[in-house]
């Protein structure tokens, strides 16, 4: 694609010996293609002319070639001869008259080279060039790219020119104003001027002009005037169309691939003469044999409709039995290459070992995440589940002691208390039922505002002894009632920060919950006492109730947690007590733990801070 992209960028005089360098009007310079220093795989350069005579930018003048460079244009020129016996069969995108086909193929029968007498008449521009040409003419498809229109100068026309043409005007005018210089002696200045007048003047006032010159039959101020009415416009471009480039098989060993270019309804054909074996091997040195796949498979490239009993050019390893193979063809102009990769087994990538970690650490993370989305639905159900369980059971919890406050409230209203004795249990009953029900309405608001860190704590030093003898006090009466004893067997310690108030609310509401699920219980008893270890002061409640299950023991301070047991069912209870008790624990800085003891019962141990 570089090659044809380079190639299609030339100017369209390059392919002669002379060319005008880009916009440089009246200027002429060697051809950029005249030193011959081509790739390995390009023979020449070679411009095929309507009459079947050829340019090629080595020389200047094809009578006078150096001897160096004979053996070179001899194969040039045989090339050129076959492609004038094989062009007529090729497909053409610009339109060409049957009679413009025979006058081409009688001038390649019998050698002529002269124009068609019809357009004896006009500059060799004229000619050869259209200012104009129609969008029709214009119009057309080669292959895959549409053919363009350039703009040209009148230099560039003249260089595009074969030399027997402009040889052939000269014999006709009577002069040789031309003379071209071999290939190595440059144009003298004269040389120059004559070829610019040439280029610039129109044909038949340009003889009038030399004719006035030789016999002085004209004022000097006609001569004048009529070289300015005979100077054409060099500035004033014309237009060529040119095709895209095509190739065509020459012989074993060479293509031409060239492009038209269509002056005037006349076809120059202009393009390089590629060497078969040292392109393919040129692209397979490039392409393929410096490639980790030439060691495993080989690649066979063969030139379209040539027999080759080798299968043509062969590179890469030996490949006895074919298991895997694809093949293809080259685009256009490339379209006489064809190739094919065949390999008998491929190895193992050395990346594969990384792809497939790469999957398994893909994998692995996918479910993962599958894995946490699982657990965190299942949490959020789960949540769902424990705050409808939670509101049934609050429900339940406050409907309770209402129905029992409003029963013994009427029951006193209504004299059924038959002594005094009897009133004044119904009494404890209303107290009772009242203090369980603000304990329930106290810790569903404490909730809220740990929640909601809104919270307030009042952190003092405080002495833990004072705390115990407290809560020993409050709790009596019911301990009593219940059949439990409280034991403290060891205060130990020094004075401490903690909210004292919230502490004494921890530890009553688990007193409460080893009474409510040791009701049942053969031996009852709750045991109070602390320890100083690692920095913390840790407080323990202990019971000789049923435990917990073990499987439980990280569940039990979660919110709204209840033991799913029937124990539980028949005690109630709203899953809050413990909940606030590890959040009251969190917010002065300590840490909870459930454990069974040995024989029976559990143990709550809350650890705080001790500075």
């Amino acid at each position: 694609a570089l090659l044809i992209q380079k190639e299609e960028s030339r100017e369209v005089d390059e392919y002669g010996y002379f060319s005008v360098p880009g916009d440089l009007v009246g200027e002429q310079s060697v051809s950029s293609l005249a030193d011959g220093s081509y790739d390995p795989y390009i023979y020449g350069y070679l411009q095929n002319n309507p009459d079947g005579s050829f340019q090629t930018p080595l020389i200047a003048d094809m009578g006078r070639v150096p001897d160096n460079l004979k053996e070179k244009v001899d194969g040039i020129r045989e090339v050129n001869n076959l492609f004038n016996e094989k062009k007529l069969t090729i497909h053409s995108s610009f339109a060409q008259s049957s009679k413009d086909k025979s006058v081409e193929q009688n001038r390649i029968e019998t050698g002529q080279d002269a124009a068609p007498p019809s357009r004896s008449k006009g500059s060799l521009s004229e000619r050869y060039l259209k200012s104009a040409p129609s969008k029709t003419e214009a119009a057309g498809y080669l292959g895959k790219k549409q053919q363009r229109v350039e703009e040209i100068t009148r230099e560039q026309a003249f260089n595009i020119a074969s030399e027997k043409e402009v040889s052939s005007i000269d014999r006709q005018r009577g002069d040789s104003m031309r003379s071209a210089p071999s290939a190595l002696q440059a144009p003298t200045e004269t040389e120059r001027m004559q070829d610019k007048r040439r280029r610039d003047y129109d044909v038949d006032k340009l003889d009038l002009l030399e004719s006035a010159d030789m016999t002085g039959s004209m004022p000097q101020a006609d001569i004048e005037a009529l070289e300015q009415e005979a100077v054409i416009d060099q500035k004033k471009p014309l237009q060529v169309e040119v095709a895209p480039f095509q190739s065509i098989i020459i012989d074993d060993e060479k293509v031409y691939i060239f492009r038209r270019i269509s002056m005037d309804g006349q076809l120059y054909r202009q393009g390089f003469i590629i060497l078969v074996e040292p392109l393919m091997r040129h692209l397979a040195a490039h392409y393929f044999t410096d490639q980790p796949l030439s060691d495993f498979s080989a690649l066979a490239m063969a030139v379209e409709g040539l027999e080759d009993e080798d299968g043509g050019f062969k590179f890469g390893a030996s490949v006895e039995t074919i298991r895997f193979s694809a093949s293809r063809q080259f685009l256009e102009p490339f379209d006489f290459l064809s190739v094919s990769l065949t390999a008998d087994k491929i190895p193992v990538s050395g990346a594969r070992g990384s792809l497939n970690l790469a999957i398994f650490f893909l994998s692995l993370l996918i479910l993962s995440g599958l894995f946490v989305i699982y657990r965190s639905v299942n949490s959020i159900v789960a949540m769902s589940e424990k705050r409808s369980e939670f509101v049934s059971s609050i429900t339940h919890e406050l409907k309770t002691p209402l129905t029992n406050i409003r029963m013994y409230i009427e029951m006193l209203e209504q004299g059924v208390a038959s002594s005094p004795e009897k009133e004044q249990d119904y009494l404890a009953v209303l107290t009772r039922e009242s203090g369980r029900l603000s304990i329930l309405i106290n810790n569903v608001l404490e909730l809220a505002k740990l929640e909601k860190k809104t919270r307030q704590f009042n952190m003092q030093k405080n002495s833990i002894s004072s705390v115990f003898s407290e809560i020993a006090s409050t709790m009596e009466q019911n301990l009593k009632q219940e059949g439990f004893s409280l034991d403290i067997e060891a205060i130990s310690g020094e004075d401490f920060v903690f909210d004292r108030e919230v502490l004494i609310q921890i530890l009553m509401n688990l007193i409460e919950n080893s009474m409510k699920f040791g009701r049942d219980s053969e031996v009852k008893r709750i045991t109070l006492w602390t320890e100083i270890r690692n920095g913390f002061v840790d407080i323990t409640v202990s019971d000789t109730g049923p435990g917990i299950p073990r499987k439980e023991l990280s569940k039990v301070f979660d919110d709204f947690y209840r033991v799913d047991n029937s124990l539980s069912k028949a005690t109630g209870g709203t899953g809050l007590g413990l909940a606030l008790v590890k959040k009251f624990v969190t917010a002065m800085g300590g840490r909870v733990l459930a454990a069974n003891n040995e024989e029976r019962g559990c143990a709550i141990t809350i650890s705080l801070p001790l500075t």
